[in-house]
């Protein structure tokens, strides 16, 4: 059975979860109604309202009532995903912001915003140059709003009508563009300018829509910057990848929602073009699928010919164990799912929150990995998204005499870096790229004079 025949031939039964149900969405100015967290203590709700008025925090009906456990909080790993913890700011930020929320009278909204602002400053709002580096220029010198292009082969392209989520997760390295500071965003509304952009560099083969997450969108508009691909002028552009976490906080979008039917016929006529397509879903924790609705939601997917990758951080608090990783994996792989990334969290917002030491991020992994089988071992990793490129974490060994870290690139920003072996200190406190140190007495690794010159225009 086709797609097509699937989406008008098979009812979705009168009797499935959320048939029809409304979307309600939670912000901080909720805290105080949110009846689930009513039963918490005190000062725990109001580190939620501290930590929130940093970071962003958004959480709807279906992550309250089917996905946390209320019974295991604070410890239950959704619950950490979503909602704000005291731990997520530093002490000495949490006291600022604390102090002011405390004060008897009406709050000084200038003093709160400025310290909110700085703060802010402080947490690297847009980690690995994603910002100052990634943004293509053309010829005149004329930024391309909306769009990223670090490698080759890959633009990341930022429609603004999908700057936002379902929920937000609390880790979120792109934290920046959900917290109302237009300078922080990086997004458009102009179809025209990515088509041109695309045009004009046949290099290009892999599109990928982000944001945020696309899948907030109304079809009509998805469609609108993903159709016109279908003309000659695009055959370059073999895959389009869209990323989101909507099976996860949303999957309704795929069975039941208005324009549900219209976006998996959406997804069926560019696979039927030639295109491959492919969802990038981000997974951290097995309990993600563990509902009958992301279960529908993903067969429905399936069956349009496009597939589903699997990919998300390793976290302190939700997922920093094997016996996370491993069931997820071969749940994913029984469900049609492939396990694509494990990541390691960035150097941006909560950072000190969710940070876990690359040796222990790389012992997860081996022995996650281990547990599984061939179809499961797709999931590369652990990986740093970092200013230079993707670099995995293969192992640690004993070289020559030293420890060391061994190190490869999985993506570059000079695809001749990838697949390059390297070698950095055993440092069992690393945890990221920058606090890695080139073993063998090198001054610095094999990459960096380049980078600098390249990219940063920081050579010495």
């Amino acid at each position: 059975m086709t797609a097509t025949n699937l989406l008008h031939t098979d009812e979705i039964r009168t009797d499935a979860p959320g048939q029809g149900r409304p979307f309600h969405v939670y912000t901080q100015r909720d805290l105080d109604r949110l009846t689930a967290i009513h039963h918490l203590p005190a000062d725990q709700r109001f580190a939620m309202k501290v930590v929130s008025t940093v970071l962003p925090f958004r959480v709807n009906d279906y992550v309250i009532e089917q996905l946390i456990d209320w019974a295991n909080v604070p410890d239950d790993p959704i619950f950490q995903l979503t909602f704000p913890q005291a731990g997520m700011l530093t002490a000495e930020h949490y006291a600022e912001v604390a102090d002011l929320l405390r004060r008897d009278g009406e709050v000084d909204k200038a003093e709160l915003d400025a310290t909110v602002t700085r703060i802010r400053e402080e947490l690297n709002p847009h980690p690995a140059g994603q910002r100052e580096l990634n943004i293509p220029r053309l010829p005149n010198g004329d930024v391309v709003t909306g769009i990223q292009h670090k490698y080759r082969e890959t633009v990341l392209f930022f429609p603004s009508q999908g700057q936002t989520c379902h929920s937000y997760c609390s880790f979120c390295f792109r934290w920046a563009q959900f917290i109302g500071d237009k300078a922080l965003r990086i997004a458009t509304t102009e179809a025209e300018g990515l088509h041109a952009y695309l045009r004009q560099h046949r290099c290009i083969t892999d599109l990928l829509v982000t944001g945020g997450d696309p899948m907030v969108m109304k079809t009509r508009h998805l469609a609108a910057y993903l159709e016109p691909l279908l003309h000659r002028d695009f055959d370059h552009v073999q895959t389009i990848r869209i990323g989101t976490k909507a099976l996860t906080f949303w999957p309704y979008r795929f069975v039941s929602d208005a324009d549900s039917d219209a976006l998996l016929a959406l997804l069926e006529r560019l696979v039927a073009a030639g295109k491959h397509v492919a969802l990038m879903a981000h997974f951290n924790h097995w309990r993600e699928l563990d509902t009958d609705i992301c279960e529908r939601a993903i067969e429905r997917i399936r069956a349009t010919g496009a597939e589903i990758r699997s990919q998300g951080p390793l976290l302190a608090h939700i997922n920093d164990e094997p016996d996370a990783w491993a069931p997820l994996w071969r749940r994913q792989v029984r469900l049609g799912i492939i396990p694509y990334y494990m990541f390691v969290e960035r150097d941006t917002g909560a950072h000190h929150y969710f940070k876990v030491p690359l040796v222990r991020a790389w012992e997860i992994y081996r022995e996650a990995i281990q547990q599984v089988s061939g179809l499961a071992r797709t999931a590369r990793g652990p990986s740093m998204s970092a200013g230079p490129g993707k670099v995995e974490i293969t192992g640690v060994a004993e070289v020559a005499g030293e420890k060391v870290f061994v190190l490869r690139f999985l993506q570059a920003r000079n695809p001749d870096w990838v697949h390059r072996p390297f070698f950095a200190r055993f440092d069992a406190e690393a945890t990221w790229l920058d606090d890695l140190k080139p073993a063998f007495g090198e001054s610095e690794f094999f990459f960096e004079a380049e980078y600098r010159e390249r990219w940063t225009g920081l050579l010495h």
